[in-house]
């Protein structure tokens, strides 16, 4: 798409150049499209968790078409921080916003089966874990030695294998069907492996936007086999208002410390992994590094975007990496490109008829996409792991924080005589693995040659 007729190759580089408007809307629209339906993923699966999603018959379900809202409307507003900036907020790159995946394993097990009770302290623990990934601004660069591929890879491969189970879960019926005979049946898996199908037949045989979009056509294509099967449920799209402003504190404020201290040690995660975006972004889009500028601009907009998104109910942002790709394909640099994109976000997250219509899609069909997905957030961890020298000390470090932290995600009852602040934060398995691999990368001696 980035031919002559957007602008000349140094154009195209230039973060501050705008193409016409004829192309820069399709261009911002295609990077929604990439990543809208990761976006909204995340709000649901809380939400289930919780026991107000899908097929859970709450009559509180009405909360998880706000929270849909909440991360289309608060992923276009961190998206405008990053592209347009407020003073040192912002890198002013095409960095595109959305609801991060990596926060899900301290999330899950902070709200299983509290319903909207556990919601005040899940949202008052973002708001914090969010000033504090902002605050982390002011020293990101200085963090980065203790994060080699080795620990960032092994982090990364934990979230994937944490939320793989729920994919499988939720392909097969999800939970509220667990148990029942409706559970893993034929009707519940066609349109899941549909889904799957679609996806990976797009993605490798097609090119442009619709390989972009893969997961959102597969969606669409299993929704559509829902439909047929009569799995597809109407009756909330026309309850739902119009419009609808966003309301601070929906749930109220509680203080969690596991909440708290699982969010903030997530911040770190979320901000090297933003980093790592930025780098990408400039290198793939404009050919060079990343300035110093940039990255610290871009880590206080993730913070700024996460605090302000838990006062309304949305949940942590971060950057988008798919969207790093699809610059890089594209060839467009400009971030005005991105604000477009961000612009079409806040529009859909000011009408809650969009939220009603995105949880009309049955939870087998999202889990069709959500195996993809969560299967592909595993091989990025695999894929940072490759450049890792594989010595002995290097397979000690990963074999014994993969084995505590899996181990303990796999067994959560070994740790039952815990105070309860401790058992949500270790058997996530995310925080022991991670830390366990940054203290031994930190203590234990290089191997010589």
């Amino acid at each position: 798409m980035a031919g002559t007729a957007l602008g000349t190759p140094a154009q195209l580089r230039d973060p501050n150049y705008t193409p016409p408007l004829i192309d820069a809307v399709p261009l911002g629209i295609q990077h929604v499209l990439a990543m809208f339906a990761s976006n909204v993923t995340p709000a649901i699966i809380v939400a289930g968790a919780a026991g107000f999603g899908f097929g859970s018959n709450s009559p509180d379900f009405p909360n998880l078409i706000y929270m849909i809202q909440m991360s289309m409307l608060f992923a276009g507003i961190a998206t405008l921080f990053q592209t347009i900036g407020m003073g040192p907020v912002g890198a002013r790159l095409p960095i595109v916003q959305g609801t991060s995946f990596a926060f899900l394993p301290v999330m899950i097990p902070a709200v299983a089966g509290q319903g909207v009770a556990g919601m005040a302290g899940l949202m008052t623990g973002i708001v914090i874990g969010g000033i504090f990934h902002f605050c982390l601004g002011t020293v990101i660069g200085r963090m980065r030695f203790a994060l080699p591929p080795l620990v960032t890879g092994l982090i990364v491969l934990m979230i994937g294998l944490s939320l793989i189970k729920v994919g499988i879960q939720y392909a097969a019926g999800g939970v509220p069907l667990m148990g029942k005979p409706e559970f893993g049946s034929l009707a519940m898996w066609t349109p899941a492996l549909v889904v799957i199908v679609v996806t990976l037949g797009l993605k490798f045989f097609t090119k442009g936007l619709i390989s972009v979009s893969a997961i959102l056509v597969g969606l669409i294509a299993g929704y559509v086999v829902a439909l047929i099967l009569g799995q597809v449920n109407f009756g909330n799209v026309g309850r739902a208002a119009m419009f609808a402003l966003p309301m601070p504190f929906r749930w109220g404020v509680e203080f969690n410390g596991a909440i708290i201290i699982g969010m903030c040690f997530m911040a770190v995660i979320s901000a090297i992994e933003t980093v790592g975006d930025v780098s990408g972004i400039c290198k793939g889009g404009a050919g060079r590094e990343a300035t110093d500028k940039e990255i610290t601009g871009a880590t206080f907009a993730d913070g700024a975007g996460t605090a302000i998104a838990g006062i309304f109910g949305g949940l942590p942002n971060t950057s988008f990496s798919q969207n790093v790709g699809l610059i890089s394909m594209t060839g467009v640099m400009s971030r005005h490109v991105v604000t477009v994109g961000g612009l079409f976000l806040i529009l859909c997250g000011l009408v809650p008829k969009i939220g009603a219509i995105v949880s009309t899609v049955p939870i087998n069909v999202l889990g069709g996409g959500v195996i993809v997905m969560f299967g592909m957030v595993a091989a990025a961890g695999i894929n940072m792991l490759s450049e890792v020298n594989w010595n002995r000390r290097n397979m000690v470090i990963f074999a014994v924080s993969l084995s505590v932290g899996f181990g303990l995600q796999l067994e959560p009852s070994a740790l039952q005589h815990l105070p309860n602040t401790l058992q949500i934060l270790l058997t996530s398995g995310l925080l022991p693995a991670a830390g366990l691999s940054i203290a031994l990368n930190l203590a234990l001696p290089e191997e010589l040659d």
